[in-house]
C-alpha cells in the first residue's frame, strides 16, 4: 500500500518522508489555507521534496476552467496529479487531461457508481470520503470494498486513493480490503506506531538492562584494527 500525506505543511512532509512513509501528497484549498503559503509556490516546493505524486486541485467549476487550471497545474512539475471534483464538469475534464497524458485525481468520491464513472473517465486516482461518510452513519469502509470489487471485475487501472482518514483503523481496513493508496494527515500516520504493550515491553527492558549496569561501547582499540567493506561479516579477533 502507498502512503500518501494529506498536508500542505512542509516540514511534516519532510520529517515523514526523510523515514520513507511518503509516497506521495495530497492537497485541497482548505489544506492550502491552513499553510499560509502561496499556492503555487507550496505546490512546486511539495513537488520537490516527494518523488511521487502531489495532487494540486482546481478550483473552477465548470469543465473549460478545469482543464485550463489543471494543465497551468500539471505544468508547475513532472509529478503533478491534477484534482477536479466528482461533477460531470470534472468527469469531462478528468477525460481531456488524462488523454494529454496528464494525472488526474478525481475527488470527493462517496458513492460506487461515482466511482466507476472516474474508471470510465481515465482517473488515475479516484478518492472516496471515508471519514465523511462515517459522520452521517454510513460506513466508509463499505464504499471501499465496493469500489475494490467493481475495479477488479473489470481490470480498471484507476488507483484507489482511501481519503478522508480520521483513525489508525481507517487505514488498517482499507489496507485489508486492498485499496491501492491511503491519504492521511501526518498525525494519523504517526499513531500507527502506538501500542501500550510496545511501550511497557520497552520501559521493562530497559530497567533491567539498567540493573547490569552495563554500557554498549564501540572500543577505539578494536576500531582501530578493523578496516570496513560493505557487504563483510566482521567478528572479533
Amino acid at each position: 500500500m502507498k502512503f500518501f500525506v494529506d498536508t500542505a505543511e512542509i516540514d511534516q512532509i519532510v520529517e515523514l518522508n526523510d523515514l520513507g512513509m511518503v509516497d506521495g501528497v495530497t492537497t485541497n484549498p482548505s489544506l492550502i489555507m491552513k499553510s499560509g503559503r502561496d499556492f503555487i509556490e507550496v505546490t512546486k516546493d511539495i513537488s520537490t521534496i516527494v518523488s511521487g505524486p502531489v495532487s494540486a486541485e482546481v478550483v473552477a467549476t465548470d469543465a473549460g476552467g478545469m482543464i485550463e487550471q489543471g494543465r497551468r497545474l500539471a505544468n508547475l512539475a513532472k509529478n503533478i496529479a491534477v484534482k477536479v471534483p466528482l461533477t460531470w464538469a470534472g468527469l469531462k475534464a478528468c477525460k481531456t487531461l488524462t488523454d494529454e497524458g496528464f494525472m488526474v485525481n478525481v475527488t470527493l468520491c462517496f458513492s460506487a457508481n461515482q466511482a466507476l464513472l472516474a474508471a470510465k473517465a481515465g482517473a488515475t486516482f479516484i478518492s472516496p470520503f471515508i471519514g465523511r461518510l462515517d459522520d452521517i452513519n454510513l460506513d466508509g469502509m463499505d464504499l471501499i470494498e465496493d469500489i475494490r470489487a467493481i475495479y477488479d471485475n473489470y481490470e480498471f487501472d484507476t488507483q484507489i486513493l482511501a481519503a478522508s482518514i480520521r483513525n489508525v483503523n481507517h487505514i488498517l481496513e482499507s489496507a485489508r480490503i486492498g485499496a491501492d493508496v491511503i491519504t492521511a494527515p501526518p498525525a494519523v500516520i504517526k499513531k500507527m506506531v502506538d501500542h501500550p504493550l510496545t511501550d511497557k515491553g520497552l520501559d521493562a527492558f530497559l530497567a533491567d538492562w539498567a540493573r547490569t549496569g552495563q554500557q554498549i561501547l564501540w572500543q577505539s582499540s578494536y576500531r582501530s584494527r578493523v578496516s570496513y567493506t560493505p557487504g563483510r561479516i566482521y567478528s572479533k579477533r
